[in-house]
């Protein structure tokens, strides 16, 4: 869901933390920028702080997928604003500052912003036509060899097919090419140096080179899974890189790239990013996508360890990144069927709303708590001794153990 590759601008006010992007913020080689914001006044349905140009979409995207994911029903004029930056062929662009102009040739729509607005509109629900027109954009831009770039008519990369997997699978829809012989053809052979991790793409020479953001993105993808899922079947095989060849299945491709990530995670418990220049440090994005990828191929045990490093560090780093990181946190507790209230001491979902406009269900419980007056601050009090808070952990999220 994150990656390192992000335009100059964005490098530099994220580099540091790591902070959550699309899964392409960089465009490829020869393509246009983003649409840029056209006024420091940001929409009041939108989420977060930061200006919005790179990564509008995709963080309104996640903060409403999180917020269904845990139960929380999102404000109206949230989703509306999401809805309102589709362009009239269904596609997204990762921000538009003016929605009701007309998209032309100098609005860069893509995959990724697509493909995540598929899966939050598919969520929220109420949206299919929307959701449906989006995923007719993305079927018609897929490549011949059936995977998708990040803009039309880019080469393919992993990570852009991925997402867009995912967000079929949201949709009940089915890509006209299969993508899965694209992901196998980029798995690393288990003999190899990184074996068993899927590249980002071949580089000039057709070479491939592990890339954990990728695999993570390729796990979910080859699994047929969006942003959004519980711990799969327990599996009997152990977290080995096994396979057939160059002719591995989907499931070999899936078990395979869960074998990398944990073998990468199994010392330190997390990540590393290593951006040209920077010296390396954790990445905490990439380490709970991860999280999710292994939950999702049914390795929670895997998982612990990095989710509990995860529930010890990442806080901060949530904090200042905004809402997409929040939300990929707290879709890393829902893999795994830990509670994104009590994360490490932090309530994520509490966090991740206050980025943004109050959700209905909140507003609907202030409104109930002043209806009801005094008779509500009599509960409280004879409460308090019992410990504040824990009705509204157990009244106000869904049921967190679905495995």
């Amino acid at each position: 869901m994150t990656v390192l590759r992000r335009t100059a601008g964005a490098l530099a006010a994220t580099a540091v933390i790591g902070a959550a992007m699309p899964a392409t913020t960089a465009l490829a080689a020869g393509t246009t920028s983003p649409s840029p914001s056209a006024s420091s006044v940001l929409p009041s349905g939108l989420y977060g702080g930061a200006d919005p140009k790179y990564d509008g979409v995709w963080r309104q995207s996640l903060a409403l997928l999180a917020q269904r994911a845990v139960g929380v029903t999102p404000a109206a004029k949230a989703v509306d604003w999401l809805a309102g930056q589709q362009c009239a062929n269904g596609a997204f662009a990762a921000f538009r500052a003016e929605p009701a102009a007309a998209c032309d040739a100098k609005v860069t729509v893509d995959t990724n912003s697509t493909a995540a607005a598929v899966q939050a509109l598919k969520a929220v629900g109420g949206r299919d036509a929307a959701a449906t027109k989006a995923v007719s954009w993305l079927k018609s831009v897929q490549n011949e060899d059936g995977g998708w770039g990040y803009t039309p008519g880019s080469p393919s990369d992993t990570n852009s097919t991925g997402v867009v997997v995912g967000a079929l699978a949201a949709a009940g829809a089915s890509a006209d090419r299969s993508p899965y012989d694209l992901l196998a053809k980029w798995s690393l052979p288990c003999g190899q140096d990184g074996g068993g991790a899927l590249a980002y793409q071949p580089d000039k020479q057709g070479k491939l080179a592990a890339n954990a953001d990728a695999t993570a993105a390729g796990v979910l993808g080859a699994l047929g899974k969006g942003f959004v899922t519980t711990a799969g079947k327990v599996r009997a095989e152990g977290p080995a890189c096994a396979g057939s060849g160059t002719a591995r299945t989907r499931e070999e491709v899936a078990r395979n790239g869960a074998a990398y990530l944990a073998d990468a995670m199994s010392k330190s418990g997390h990540l590393v990013s290593a951006l040209a220049g920077a010296k390396p440090q954790p990445d905490y994005g990439n380490t709970a996508d991860a999280v999710v990828a292994l939950a999702a191929q049914g390795w929670t045990g895997q998982a612990k360890k990095p989710y509990a490093w995860l529930e010890a560090h990442a806080a901060p780093w949530a904090e200042q990144s905004g809402p997409a990181a929040y939300a990929e946190l707290i879709l890393a507790a829902h893999a795994m069927g830990a509670d994104p209230r009590d994360f490490g001491g932090t309530n994520l979902v509490t966090a991740l709303n206050a980025t943004g406009p109050a959700p209905r269900a909140a507003a609907a419980k202030h409104a109930e708590e002043k209806k009801s007056g005094n008779s509500v601050w009599w509960i409280v009090g004879t409460g308090l001794v019992a410990g504040i808070g824990i009705g509204f952990l157990f009244s106000g999220r869904r049921k967190q153990q679905q495995l």
